[in-house]
């Protein structure tokens, strides 16, 4: 099976450039929709999700990290030392009462269903109440309805300006400004280079593509990417048409329905979570070259099956890093 992989991280040298202004306290945000204020820069803070721990060990602030939570990856190798001296509360979602034991200055996360009106860690009154400040990315909330599901829908493609956004406005609550405009312009920089090499495939119009994150039950309908994620996001740079048009985050769609739109390829997550047997890339696959439907699937039948770090199909980083590698794979297929 051909693996995308993330062999070419970038290493963030935070070279010299521009100076920025210091951040002028007392600095107010609006955070998916909620006001936050600081008074000054946290002197720690507790990370709900990888894509914001990862950002954080980016700009330089992994002595503020107290505790972190919710790993579907390894990870980044570049991140591995520093990321063995902080405390992990929990793989998967930690209690609202451990993220309180840190005592920390702000909390933050990737997702609304971490921490938000029905949030299963707490809502953001419940640590405004506590007077710790929650932020929560903008790839969350801009472009996004997270009312009537977990994993949302968006009415608009996602854009990597948003994360971008995120990160920006990490490195202000911070003071760490000019750290924050090095990372930012290095993976605007990466993400120009990925996107000229996707487009340089000139793939035919009639390329269709497939992303499966995982399955409750592995014989039942599957997660797959809806139309304007992470993934839609990719598969619109390379010029690929997702078999699945909702505007759900992940929607559930039958075999049936996507065996008869016949995807080109199928990007499969690979995760470390167990949460559902279908989270094993190899049960994965084993399901689709066995099973009476999926194996009659061009994709599976010319082995055009690739698999993509899960987290790399949510809004973060490596989604810029795997836009890069599927379009080297995609490069290798008979796809013309």
């Amino acid at each position: 099976m051909p693996r995308l992989t993330t062999a070419m991280i970038a290493t963030f040298t935070l070279a010299p450039m521009a100076a920025f202004g210091a951040t002028e306290y007392p600095l107010t945000l609006t955070s998916c929709g909620h006001e936050v204020t600081f008074d000054k820069a946290p002197e720690s803070v507790v990370s709900v999700g990888q894509s914001t721990t990862e950002i954080l060990y980016m700009l330089g602030l992994a002595d503020k990290v107290a505790g972190t939570a919710l790993w579907i990856n390894p990870v980044l190798p570049e991140f591995a030392e520093a990321d063995a001296g902080v405390e992990r509360l929990a793989d998967n979602a930690p209690s609202f009462e451990s993220v309180l034991a840190k005592k920390p200055g702000l909390v933050v996360t990737a997702y609304e269903w971490m921490i938000g009106p029905q949030g299963v860690v707490g809502t953001r009154e419940m640590f405004d109440d506590a007077q710790i400040p929650s932020w929560i990315m903008p790839t969350e909330c801009v472009g996004k309805d997270n009312t009537q599901s977990m994993d949302g829908a968006r009415s608009v493609l996602f854009d990597t300006a948003l994360l971008y956004q995120g990160i920006e406005e990490l490195a202000a609550i911070f003071d760490v400004q000019d750290r924050g405009a090095a990372v930012i312009a290095d993976l605007k920089a990466r993400e120009a280079a990925a996107v000229e090499r996707a487009q340089a495939l000139d793939l035919p119009e009639t390329v269709s593509g497939l992303f499966w994150y995982s399955s409750a039950e592995i014989e039942i309908d599957p997660y797959v990417a809806g139309a304007n994620g992470v993934p839609g996001w990719m598969m619109s740079k390379l010029g690929v048409r997702n078999v699945v048009a909702s505007a759900e985050e992940w929607p559930t769609v039958g075999w049936e329905t996507i065996s008869k739109a016949n995807p080109s390829f199928i990007v499969a997550a690979e995760m470390n979570r167990r949460r559902f047997p279908a989270d094993d890339i190899a049960v994965k696959r084993d399901f689709l070259t066995s099973d009476p439907v999926t194996s009659e699937m061009g994709a599976v039948k010319n082995d055009r099956i690739l698999t993509m770090p899960a987290n790399a199909m949510d809004p973060s980083v490596r989604a810029i890093y795997a836009l890069e590698s599927l379009a080297d794979s995609l490069a290798g297929f008979d796809l013309k």
